[in-house]
């Protein structure tokens, strides 16, 4: 049955909410990214850049760890800050979905975020999917610069 509200919100207030949605998952993810870079605390992690390394050398056996856990921090918040924007927006989502795969998988099997489980995780996935498969959206620089050409 229609809404009263449905020509609205599938109208006009559809491709500004979910710009809002995109900016909100960008913005989310610079706020891990940046104290990364900037060598500050974020939580209850005094270096969070040493723990990215230390997940990334010692529980994933990867190499280069370090070189890792900086291309992360740079996804998180550079990525992020582009992603809000929407530029580059489906290959930065992408990435991002990857990252919060692994994450879920390396936080398993435990489900509540309380307990340092994939809750979290695993909704940022789902949303970084969703922004992969919907694109940038009508009010994005990757709009823009596709309708200039």
């Amino acid at each position: 049955m229609p809404s009263v509200f449905s020509p609205l919100f599938n109208g006009r207030l559809e491709p500004i909410a979910y710009s809002l949605l995109r900016l909100c998952f960008g913005i989310i993810m610079v706020t891990h990214g940046v104290p990364k870079l900037l060598g500050e605390a974020h939580g209850s992690m005094a270096d969070p850049l040493a723990a990215s390394a230390n997940l990334i050398g010692n529980v994933l056996h990867l190499p280069a760890a370090d070189t890792l856990a900086l291309l992360v921090a740079l996804l998180e918040g550079v990525g992020g800050a582009l992603l809000a924007l929407g530029l580059g927006t489906r290959l930065l989502a992408a990435m991002m979905a990857v990252q919060m795969a692994v994450i879920s998988y390396l936080l398993g099997p435990t489900w509540p975020w309380i307990d340092r489980g994939i809750e979290y995780p695993v909704l940022m996935l789902f949303l970084a999917g969703y922004i992969v498969f919907r694109g940038a959206g009508r009010y994005s620089l990757d709009h823009r610069l596709h309708c200039r050409r």
